[in-house]
C-alpha cells in the first residue's frame, strides 16, 4: 500500500510502498477514505513532547484523523463487520485500565492512534473503539472531526461547560480553534476569535465568531476586556505558545474558566509562565483538555446530522496523499488556513 512515511525527525517525509498493517484478533483493518492533517503530526515530526517522556519508533506512518470502511475484522470482534463505515477515534482505549473504567478513556495510556496517512490503517480493540459513521456524513467531513474537532467538542462541552449566555474567547484560529469557535457558537455563546492572520479571522467569522481581533494590530487582552465589558467567561488557548496561553488567562472575567487545548513546542518545552496572583484573586479555573472518549462521539455526530454543527465548513482543501507533507511543512510558519483532508490514496 502507499503510505507517507516519517523516517527521521525534521527530515522530509516521502510516499512509499509499505506492508499493509497486520490484523490483530481484537482489531480491524480500515480502508482509509479520508484523513485529516493535524498539527499534532507536525509536533511529532518536530520531535516534540520528549520533555514529558514521549518517544516514537521510526520509521512510522503518522495520521490520527481518519475515517473509512472496515475491510477486515479479527476473530474476537463481535460488533463490526466488513463494509461498515467508521470514524476512528484519536483515543483508542484499552477498556480495562483505571482511566477507562472511570469513564476517562481519553486519558488511557494506550489510547493514541496513528497510521492514517496510508490506504489501510488499523483500528485497535475494535469493539470498544469503533464509532459508526452515519450515511449522511461524508468521509472527508468525518476525517476533519478525527482529532481537532472532537478535542474542541470535549473542551467546549465537557471541560469548559460553555453555556448559551456566556462569552468565549479563542486564541488561535487553526483547526482546533476554528472547531471550538463553531461549537461554542452553536451552543449560543458569543465568541471572540484572536489570531495574527486576517485570512484565518475571516474564516472564523464565517464559522461563528461574533467578533475578531488581530493580535498584531491591537492589544488582544484589552480588546477582549473592552468587548465583554470586563472579561470573557471562558477562554481557550488553541495554539499552545507562551503568549497565547497567558493572554487567554488574562482575558478572563472573575471566576472565568480557561481551557488549555494547545500543546507546547520546542520553544516552551512544556513550561509556560502564568499570572498566578490574577488566577487566585479572580478565582480563575485552569483546565486541560485532551481528545475525547469514544462514547461521546454519537452526541457530536447527532448534532452534525441535525445541522447544528457543520465541520465540512472548516475544510479548505482536499488533496492527494502526495501533497500531505507540503501541508505539514507549512505549519512551521502558521501558513495553513482551515483544515486539509487527504481524500486520494
Amino acid at each position: 500500500m502507499k503510505a507517507l512515511v516519517m523516517e527521521a525527525v525534521g527530515q522530509p517525509m516521502e510516499v512509499k510502498e509499505m506492508p499493509n498493517p497486520a490484523l490483530r484478533p481484537d482489531g480491524a483493518i480500515v480502508r482509509v477514505e479520508g484523513s485529516g492533517i493535524c498539527r499534532s503530526d507536525w509536533h511529532l515530526w518536530q520531535g516534540d513532547w520528549t520533555w514529558i517522556g514521549f518517544s516514537q519508533r521510526l520509521p512510522m506512518v503518522l495520521g490520527h484523523e481518519f475515517a473509512g470502511v472496515v475491510e477486515e475484522v479479527g476473530k474476537e470482534v463481535t460488533k463490526l463487520k466488513p463494509g461498515d463505515r467508521v470514524v476512528v477515534p484519536l483515543a483508542q482505549a484499552c477498556g480495562v485500565c483505571e482511566d477507562c473504567r472511570a469513564g476517562h478513556s481519553n486519558l488511557c495510556p494506550k489510547a493514541m492512534s496513528g497510521g492514517g496517512y496510508a490506504r489501510y490503517a488499523r483500528l485497535n480493540r475494535a469493539d470498544i473503539n469503533a464509532v459508526p459513521l452515519p450515511e449522511s456524513v461524508g468521509f472527508a467531513e468525518a476525517a476533519s472531526m478525527g482529532c481537532r474537532y472532537v478535542t474542541a467538542f470535549h473542551g467546549i462541552m465537557d471541560q469548559g461547560q460553555v453555556k448559551a449566555d456566556e462569552s468565549v474567547v479563542v486564541y488561535g484560529c487553526g483547526g482546533v480553534g476554528l472547531s471550538a469557535i463553531q461549537i461554542a457558537s452553536a451552543l449560543g455563546a458569543r465568541v471572540i476569535a484572536v489570531d495574527l492572520d486576517d485570512r484565518k479571522l475571516e474564516l472564523a467569522k464565517k464559522v461563528g465568531a461574533s467578533d475578531v481581533v488581530n493580535g498584531k494590530k491591537t492589544d488582544p487582552v484589552k480588546a477582549v476586556i473592552d468587548l465583554t465589558h470586563g472579561g470573557a467567561n471562558v477562554s481557550v488557548d488553541a495554539l499552545g505558545i507562551a503568549t497565547t496561553c497567558r493572554n487567554a488567562v488574562m482575558s478572563l472575567a472573575k471566576r472565568g474558566r480557561h481551557v488549555q487545548i494547545g500543546l507546547t513546542t520546542q520553544g516552551e518545552k512544556g513550561e509556560v509562565a502564568l499570572p498566578v496572583d490574577q488566577i487566585v484573586f479572580k478565582e480563575i479555573r485552569f483546565t486541560g483538555s485532551l481528545a475525547m472518549q469514544s462514547y461521546r462521539y454519537p452526541a457530536m455526530l447527532d448534532m452534525v446530522e441535525r445541522g447544528r454543527l457543520a465541520p465540512r465548513n472548516l475544510i479548505t482543501e482536499t488533496i492527494p496523499l502526495e501533497k500531505a507533507f507540503d501541508v505539514i511543512q507549512k505549519m512551521s510558519n502558521f501558513e495553513n488556513v482551515g483544515i486539509s483532508v487527504i481524500n486520494q490514496f
